[in-house]
């Protein structure tokens, strides 16, 4: 059974075509500028990267171009899109709608569309793309797999603002958490390592975004992304965490609307902000090597609210049996490891710091050191298998 994985932008669309014998990638790519001048198709599979030029006025085009792409007979991975059972879509939001992925029926699409304002700026292009591929793969069954429904086994205390609770019933107003598909993967993969065991973990998705969550015995019990993903860690270009009065101190000052200041929060705070010259690590540590002390001060706060993160979900989960790192940072920036790592010595964490310097590449490197506390690992993630997984059971 071979399943495409969709993930639909408001001007991209990203796609892998997977075969579920395996769970192998037989091609995967990406459409860019959809809408715009100048569309390009980037399509990559065993034999090589094809790159295809041409006008995508909508998502439907897009689709269109991919599936025209996996059958090519030069480029083309499969000989007609019959082999294509089922398609998986990832989308933003599921509010309290959903606490697991849905095959996509009208009722189903009728909650996703209620849920725009909740994610005004992914939900309308994950609509997109699930719309596209019903209009071009008519018969093929689609399967909506959320960003937040990992992290719907979160009890009320942990998802709860402290404003009057008339305006979570009437608004929704509440914590959702996102990224839910690569810390259900990462997890899992934590939980093999363990033995099967069902122990107490934190992953840690570091990347342009990031968040963190804590997993009790397979279920998210607490996870640093609210209501929207500006919550929680200071990311690439977002702020995170911060005084909400901030937002009319700033307003008045920069004389700003409520939404503009939403999108200098969103797209020019964070690393960006702070450092003042890339929301890239690889830049951070250049600058830093290079003297440039706002660079050092972004590392710096960005590690610190990593480790404060983890510190209190080590506190809400009793202990801790394994810390996984994963996304860009969390997997190629040792520096960031190394930081919260020496930092929970106190309870007792060893890790190789070699080891973290020069980790190599795999499906899990080990960190930590034998008589550690607790286990440390760098365990890539895969949102994509997650999707086709979860696009497997439901088909079946």
């Amino acid at each position: 059974m071979k399943i495409l994985v969709i993930n639909a932008g408001s001007s991209s669309l990203k796609y892998q075509l997977i075969d579920m014998k395996d769970e192998s990638v037989i091609a995967k790519g990406l459409c860019e500028r959809i809408g715009i001048d100048g569309s390009v198709l980037t399509h990559k599979t065993a034999a090589g990267e094809v790159i295809i030029k041409e006008p995508m006025p909508s998502h439907v085009e897009a689709i269109s171009l991919v599936l025209n792409a996996l059958v090519d007979k030069n480029h083309g991975v499969i000989k007609s899109m019959d082999e294509i059972s089922a398609v998986g879509h990832r989308v933003v939001h599921a509010a309290e709608d959903f606490d697991k992925s849905q095959l996509i029926t009208d009722e189903v699409m009728k909650k996703i569309e209620n849920n725009i304002d909740l994610a005004p700026l992914h939900q309308p292009a994950n609509i997109m793309g699930i719309r596209a591929c019903q209009k071009v793969m008519p018969k093929a069954p689609m399967v909506a797999v959320f960003d937040n429904t990992f992290h719907s086994t979160m009890p009320d205390y942990a998802y709860m603002y402290g404003v009057p609770y008339e305006d979570y019933k009437n608004f929704r107003v509440r914590k959702y958490g996102f990224h839910g598909t690569s810390h259900l993967f990462v997890s899992g993969e934590a939980q093999k390592i363990l033995g099967g065991k069902k122990g107490r973990i934190i992953v840690c998705h570091l990347g342009n975004g990031a968040s963190i969550s804590a997993v009790k015995d397979g279920k998210c019990i607490d996870t640093s992304m609210g209501l929207t993903p500006l919550e929680g860690l200071m990311m690439g270009t977002r702020c995170g965490d911060l005084d909400p009065a901030v937002l009319e101190y700033l307003a008045g000052k920069k004389n700003m609307s409520l939404s503009e200041i939403t999108s200098y929060l969103n797209k020019k705070s964070g690393v960006l902000g702070i450092s003042g010259v890339s929301s890239d690590f690889r830049d951070l540590l250049a600058g830093i090597e290079a003297g440039n002390d706002r660079c050092r001060l972004a590392l710096d706060m960005f590690s610190y609210r990593v480790l404060k993160y983890v510190g209190s979900y080590v506190a809400a989960l009793g202990g801790l049996d394994i810390i996984a790192f994963t996304g860009g940072i969390g997997e190629h920036t040792p520096e960031v490891r190394s930081k919260v790592l020496d930092s929970l010595a106190f309870m007792g964490m060893k890790y190789d710091k070699e080891k973290n310097l020069n980790p190599g590449r795999g499906n899990a490197v080990k960190l930590s050191a034998d008589g550690s506390s607790a286990l440390a690992y760098i365990i890539p993630t895969n949102e994509e298998l997650v999707i086709a997984r979860e696009t497997l059971a439901l088909v079946k």
